[in-house]
């Protein structure tokens, strides 16, 4: 069984940091995201359960459930 994973730039959409994807895009090129305490530039970095997500002050940490969201 392959892992569930899901992009930065579709989790910042899945939790309602942005409201498209193109926000999300230019947003982590920016380098105002980070993921694990390391700052991420990588719109299609995949993100597995247990990842930590920060940005502007503000953190989510990956569930399955968002995972298996269809």
């Amino acid at each position: 069984m392959q892992d569930a994973v899901i992009r930065l730039d579709q989790f910042l959409k899945l939790v309602g940091w942005v409201q498209s994807g193109g926000e999300a895009k230019h947003l982590i090129q920016d380098g105002q995201v980070e993921v694990n305490g390391e700052q991420e530039t990588r719109r299609s970095k995949k993100l597995r359960v247990g990842d930590r997500v920060a940005f502007q002050g503000e953190s989510a940490v990956v569930s399955q459930e968002q995972l298996t969201r269809d």
